[in-house]
């Protein structure tokens, strides 16, 4: 299981098909918040479960869901 301090401010996130889905903000409790200046993030703040955490590898949160999953499924911080 990843830890969330294992994650860091700016890692990008790729989705099980290697896409990008975005770039870490930061940790906030069990959810990453994903960089609203991100062109992957639509520009807007994002939030996605630790749960979709596959593994960490060379620097990139790798998600157990493809791009288009996750961002189906995403939630908007308001």
């Amino acid at each position: 299981m990843i830890q969330a301090a294992e994650i860091k401010e700016h890692m990008e996130v790729v989705g099980s098909d290697g896409d990008h889905v975005g770039r870490v903000d930061h940790v906030v409790g069990t959810e990453i918040e994903l960089a609203k200046f991100d062109m992957g993030a639509g520009l807007k703040h994002h939030m996605i479960p630790m749960t979709w955490v596959d593994r960490i590898e060379d620097d990139k949160v790798c998600l157990n869901l493809t791009k288009d999953a996750a961002k189906s499924s995403w939630r908007e911080k308001h």
